[in-house]
């Protein structure tokens, strides 16, 4: 089977007592962030322990402990699925065919940000069924339905819901009206084009394209995404989902707002687009989306994504 074909693989679904291991593949976290976010782990039905840490710079780890820690997790009999620790930056660093040659059955991960660049890697790789979702330093920490926090229902659904496909309101904002079926994937901005030119590059034709980030000025988001057109990652998306972009200003009262810049880049290509979803960096509960499944964007009023199928196996 060539790379990026192929039937996905979907992992086991996590169901109450499932136990999970917490993966730091990139930065560490504050001890009470971690602390609260495995409480909230546990409220909501799960098992967890961290790996002890050493941390070396802004890595959660050295380069060796972080991918063992990943390939023990994926290799533990009693670990149904991972969870990312926070992101910050380093998982670029674990991708290469060492990490991908193990790895043989899904398990479901969960994470955003930096944790694009994994989840790129293993449906590039293997195929498998991602979840773009909190983490336990950076969502679960804050709780369900609090500013900086996470959404339960559509994080349970996503990983539990082995009979059918869902319906998400993405409480944005249609700014190309319209319906588009496709592919779940993309992520983080920042990271999805950082793959260009690797051999984890993500193939995004037929998608419905996932793009957030934080941080970047308007004239930043304009050129990453012009980097992603001009290489040829845009020409055949089918649809759009876009974060809504926090700590985003215009550096400049009256210059162009990332809204304004993604509606005059992204816009030209005529395809339903939904702006201002809270998905990944979003000061709203963040909303869970499995990366890989089939769904329907509906662009009218504030956006719905319908899954069509479920992203988990019983």
């Amino acid at each position: 089977m060539k790379r990026g074909q192929g039937p996905p693989l979907k992992p086991r679904a996590l169901t109450t007592g499932s136990r999970l291991a917490i993966v730091a593949p990139a930065s560490p976290a504050e001890a009470a962030k971690l602390a609260a976010g495995q409480r909230e782990l546990g409220r909501i039905g799960f098992s967890c322990s961290p790996s002890p840490l050493h941390p070396e710079a802004y890595f959660a780890d050295s380069l060796e402990e972080r991918r063992k820690n990943f390939l023990r997790a994926m290799a533990a009999k009693e670990v149904t699925g991972l969870v990312g620790l926070r992101g910050g930056y380093g998982s670029n660093y674990l991708l290469d065919e060492t990490l991908a040659k193990p790895l043989k059955r899904p398990k479901a991960i969960v994470g955003y940000s930096d944790l694009t660049s994994l989840q790129v890697f293993l449906w590039q790789h293997r195929r498998w069924i991602t979840f773009y979702g909190p983490m336990v330093a950076a969502g679960f920490d804050a709780g369900a339905g609090s500013p900086h926090g996470y959404d339960e229902k559509s994080l349970l659904t996503a990983v539990r819901q082995t009979a059918s496909g869902w319906a998400l309101n993405l409480q944005g904002e249609s700014l190309v009206s319209g319906e588009a079926q496709g592919r779940i994937l993309g992520g983080c901005l920042t990271l999805l084009e950082t793959s260009i030119g690797t051999d984890w590059e993500l193939d995004t034709r037929g998608a419905i394209l996932i793009l957030e980030d934080r941080g970047m000025k308007p004239w930043q988001v304009d050129r990453a995404l012009m980097h992603l057109k001009q290489a040829g990652k845009l020409q055949s998306v089918r649809a759009f989902v876009l974060g809504d972009f926090p700590e985003c200003e215009a550096a400049v009262a009256g210059s162009p707002t990332v809204r304004q810049v993604c509606t005059r880049i992204l816009g030209e290509l005529h395809v339903p687009m939904v702006f201002g979803a809270p998905i990944g960096h979003t000061a709203r509960p963040m909303l869970t989306l499995p990366l890989g499944i089939t769904a329907r964007l509906r662009a009218q009023g504030e956006g719905a994504l319908e899954i069509l199928e479920p992203a988990v196996v019983g």
